[in-house]
């Protein structure tokens, strides 16, 4: 019935993107207003550092997987995805597989030793049975380097999403994201974020998998009626690889940064610490892959829908890059009312990754930085919390000021720079330190460090920013993304450190760490 409501929509001549649409600023007040009450009720229950970081370890393994389905799913994933697919074909997929394909390889080698390990940080896991002082700085900075690339790319991508779509102010729209988040984080930390994720995740799942039917019924409800329009309108070729990506080392970089940045995304990583074992861990790692498979799913079918019925040149002449594809199908399939409600979960999306990421950097500035490094590891729980809840306005106020830096930036190579630093800066060390005897401090510091260092230089000397940005005719390196460089060589220089300096200490403990990362004796 309700399907068939929305068929009978009309869809209006023109877009009204730009526009002060209603509907989405409803949707948009609803959604904040019962989130801010979740995030009242969490502060009740939010009195403990365990609590604060971790929700008490008190989320189920199915809870705990939406929720990490919902802080994966980025408006990037919802938005860029779709977008490329729309814009450039069968391509596009790549970013859905390798935003994918990561997940398994969480769930089989990170989620249980990572749970039966870790506290309330990926550092927890890496400093184990090494030295903590120097293993948590490292850490910390490889942690905040990546949050903070990625809280660029969310609060611009904030900041135009809502000046498109609500006709707001860019400015006004990025004061309100960090204002709103800095709350959920502020007084309900893991517990509000938990919830606020959830809900997303519903939201969006719920809201994709309507627009995918609506835009279906135009075709029968046949994916290959569908296909097969885009390949007589377009050309066969739109559905054959090589039409975006055609160099295969840039197309095999992309893909590790994006399948291993994955396991070494702090906001993702300190999900496992919320739920009660290692079971639990892995069974919210399962969900999660169920979810975000179905959603990457979702996304295919809407880029080629937007193709098909919107047209090519009708969505890059809204955005070039073609961001703006599903709301335009939304507008498209269900009126000026449906695209109302796709664009507030959206901004919904963008509120909840944010909150996750400002949540991650808090932690790892209070319990790495604060405890570790300046109080030697002896601090009172009630000192940890104020340093925590300091570091939380610190990251929303800093969030606002990088979103009206960078304004009108290009942003996209900032996300595939935070999957190449969480890839070859937190993710080497991460696994080497689970599997490896005869990894060291040593290798572990300069594993992170060449890992980030690299990165960052070679993502400014790389065609994404030397020629896409700065306008030079040539770059000086290759590949659009360094990941194959850069985490090649994190993994070569902790390994010949390790080895050319072996630490005895560091040895011996080995096989505790691995009698509690298999029975989970001593875990929390």
């Amino acid at each position: 019935m309700f399907l068939s409501l929305l068929l009978l929509l009309q869809a209006p001549s023109t877009s009204t993107l730009g526009t002060a649409n209603p509907v989405s600023i409803a949707m948009f007040f609803l959604f904040v207003a019962v989130t801010l009450y979740i995030t009242y009720w969490a502060a009740k229950k939010t009195k403990t550092g365990s609590e604060f970081y971790a929700a008490g370890r008190n989320i189920s393994g199915f809870q705990n997987g939406l929720a990490l389905a919902g802080d994966y799913m980025s408006a990037a994933s919802f938005l860029g995805i779709a977008g490329m697919v729309a814009t450039k074909g069968y391509d596009g997929l790549i970013y859905s597989i390798g935003f994918l394909v990561g997940w398994p390889l969480i769930m089989f080698l990170i989620a249980e030793p990572l749970r039966n390990l870790g506290k309330y940080t990926f550092a927890d896991v890496v400093a184990f049975r090494l030295r903590q002082r120097p293993i948590r700085i490292v850490s910390s900075v490889g942690s905040l380097l990546t949050i903070a690339f990625y809280l660029i790319a969310q609060m611009v991508g904030a900041g135009g999403l809502i000046k498109t779509l609500f006709g707001l102010d860019y400015e006004i729209a990025v004061v309100v994201v960090g204002c709103v988040m800095t709350l959920y984080v502020l007084f309900g930390g893991m517990i509000a974020t938990t919830w606020v994720q959830i809900i997303k995740a519903v939201l969006l799942l719920s809201g994709a998998t309507v627009l995918v039917l609506l835009s279906l019924a135009k075709f029968g409800f046949s994916p290959a009626n569908l296909l097969e329009t885009v390949s007589r309108q377009y050309g066969q070729e739109m559905l054959s690889p090589g039409g975006y990506i055609t160099n295969p080392f840039d197309a095999l970089s992309l893909g590790l940064a994006l399948m291993l940045g994955t396991a070494g995304l702090p906001h993702i990583l300190m999900r496992f610490y919320t739920v009660p074992d290692a079971k639990a861990a892995r069974k919210s790692v399962f969900v999660a892959t169920g979810f975000i498979g179905y959603f990457y799913l979702l996304t295919f079918l809407i880029g080629f829908s937007a193709m098909a019925l919107v047209g090519k040149p009708a969505i890059e002449g809204i955005d070039k890059g073609g961001n703006m594809a599903a709301l335009l199908l939304a507008e498209q399939t269900g009126g000026t009312a449906f695209l109302g409600f796709i664009a507030a979960v959206a901004f919904a999306t963008i509120l909840a990754v944010v909150a996750g990421l400002t949540l991650s950097g808090a932690s790892s500035i209070s319990h790495d930085l604060y405890v570790h490094v300046f109080k030697n590891g002896v601090s009172n729980e009630k000192g940890e919390m104020k340093v925590a809840r300091r570091a939380t306005i610190a990251l929303g106020i800093l969030s606002i000021v990088l979103g009206l830096v960078f304004k009108g930036q290009n942003v996209a190579f900032m996300v595939g720079l935070a999957f190449s630093i969480a890839a070859s800066a937190n993710f080497p060390a991460l696994l080497m330190s689970i599997i490896w005897k005869r990894f060291t401090t040593k290798g572990a510091v300069w594993s992170i460090a060449t890992g980030a260092a690299l990165s960052l230089i070679l993502i400014v000397l790389s065609p994404t920013i030397m020629v896409d940005i700065m306008g030079y005719d040539e770059a000086i390196f290759p590949l659009k993304n360094p990941a194959l460089v850069s985490m090649s060589g994190a993994f070569l220089m902790g390994i010949v450190v390790s080895l050319l300096q072996p630490e005895e200490s560091a040895a011996l403990k080995f096989e505790s760490e691995k009698l509690r990362t298999y029975l989970g004796v001593g875990a929390e």
